[in-house]
């Protein structure tokens, strides 16, 4: 017979230790709700002292790391950012994304909450700087659910997981289809000195070169050439497809150090989307120049022509970040960056720090050539010096034969054409000799273009091999003398 007792006691509900304070959840609720209006307080600092290109902050020192964002309040009241390069005797050193005018002792140092972008298809046909600004004066850029913060200085897909790079690119210009192919997803570098044609160049391929979406990345650049370059070289065909990220030569070394990020985090955003990018930065010199600027004011001792090692290291942090995107679980292609870095040479030294470590890290290189431009031919690309790693693996046998023929008429013409100038040289003593005279001024005269017509691969390479068929062919007979005149 069962115990009543059992019974009453199975009929209770079970206990737990919070059984008690279940009537109090519901005011605590009700009490948290009534501060959710109120703004977490924000952690600030002072500025102590301002010393060349930093601002000294006390009070942050524990709350911040290099490379986080922190605003300046000016005296008058508005906001400058800056970013946390180092630190010194317990004192941050922020470097300024503006000039320092009306920053001093005792100003305001507010931790900012992120250092994103928030990236997105409305950028496309705008211009900003490299805090995401906008500077074309078309008003603010439309923020959507498609748009999606990103940090501007990001790390490089893990190389064990990335494509590998894609087809044939048609870059629309003879020169480099010739002796520069590039792939999908490749990285090239254009190397010449002030005036040679770099900007041109940048202009052609933007307008022929075969891309969903051109993201350009001008560091350093002249401030009344922007809406030159815009209006005249790109056109408004082609800005829209394009995203330009600019910061003229007179802007903090900070700011022209976030162009060249910013423009890199657009072209992967792009690029996560599956979109074939072009990516053309001008110039990594002047890149590399911010970074010394920064490094120097942060206490870096100078090594090679006055850059400190950070700058080194931070090159192939940014250029290794172009290429092809992360393979694809379902077979689909990735998106791609093709990327098109250029080098500002000092002295037309084609060995100078900067471009000697950027050679050694992209995928291949194009010289652009003074003593070529100052005769007059366009673009002044070096078909001798310039050639391009992937170039085995975009060119079929027949192309590739008829390069490898072409560079050898042009390197006996460059080795003799100073002899024949000097007349210690007689035609028909030597045949390669003639024959490299003969047809090197024609293969030269093939790839001049001008800036508005756009030459297809196939068509170039067809007038390369009716030229060097010319070579094959058998020589003349010679003529038979002239009679002796009585």
């Amino acid at each position: 017979m069962e115990n009543r007792h059992d019974a009453g006691r199975r009929s209770d509900p079970p206990t737990t230790a919070y059984s008690g304070t279940r009537p109090l959840l519901a005011p605590l609720a009700a009490a948290a709700g009534s501060f959710a209006h109120i703004r977490p307080v924000a952690r600030r600092g002072r500025v102590a002292a301002v010393r060349g290109l930093l601002a000294e902050v006390v009070g942050l020192a524990d709350s911040v790391a290099v490379g986080e964002r922190i605003n300046l309040l000016v005296r008058p009241g508005q906001p400058l950012a800056a970013e946390i390069v180092g630190f010194r005797d317990g004192r941050a050193l922020a470097l300024p994304f503006g000039p320092l005018d009306g920053i001093g002792p005792g100003c305001v140092a507010a931790l900012e909450a992120s250092a994103g972008l928030a990236i997105g298809q409305s950028w496309i046909g705008r211009v900003v700087d490299g805090l995401g600004r906008v500077i074309d004066g078309k008003g603010p850029l439309a923020s959507g659910p498609a748009a999606r913060s990103r940090p501007t200085r990001a790390s490089a897909p893990p190389a064990g997981r990335r494509e590998r790079l894609g087809p044939r690119l048609d870059l629309g210009i003879a020169a480099l289809d010739i002796v520069a192919p590039c792939r999908l997803g490749q990285r090239l570098g254009l190397f010449a000195g002030s005036g040679v044609g770099k900007s041109t160049l940048l202009a052609m391929l933007a307008r022929h070169a075969g891309a969903d979406v051109i993201v350009f990345g001008l560091v350093g650049e002249r401030g009344r050439e922007l809406r030159e370059f815009i209006e005249d070289d790109l056109g408004p065909e082609g800005l829209k497809r394009s995203v330009i990220v600019c910061a003229t030569s007179d802007a903090a070394p900070a700011l022209r150090r976030a162009a060249a990020e910013t423009a890199l985090a657009a072209a992967e955003y792009f690029r996560d989307q599956g979109q074939r990018v072009l990516l053309l930065l001008d110039s990594v010199t002047r890149y590399a120049m911010a970074l010394r600027e920064i490094g120097l004011a942060a206490g870096e001792p100078p090594a090679t022509r006055g850059y400190p090692p950070s700058v080194f290291a931070e090159l192939p942090r940014l250029l290794e970040r172009a290429g092809p995107g992360l393979a694809r679980d379902d077979g689909k292609p990735a998106g791609s960056i093709t990327a098109f870095f250029t080098v500002l040479v000092e002295g037309d030294d084609m060995n100078e720090p900067i471009a000697d470590a950027v050679r050694g890290i992209l995928d291949g290189h194009v010289v652009l050539d003074r003593a070529i431009a100052e005769a007059g031919r366009f673009p002044a690309v070096d078909l001798l010096r310039s050639l391009s790693r992937s170039a085995p693996g975009c060119l079929d046998p027949a192309d590739a034969a008829a390069v490898a023929r072409a560079r050898g008429l042009l390197a006996v013409h460059a080795d003799m054409a100073e002899m024949v100038r000097l007349g210690a040289y007689r035609a028909g003593t030597d045949r390669a000799v003639d024959e490299a005279m003969r047809l090197a001024p024609r293969i030269e005269a093939l790839v001049v273009q001008s800036r508005e017509r756009r030459a297809r691969s196939v068509e170039t390479f067809s007038a390369l091999r009716a030229i060097l068929a010319e070579a094959d062919a058998p020589p003349p007979p010679p003529s038979a003398p002239a009679p002796a005149r009585v």
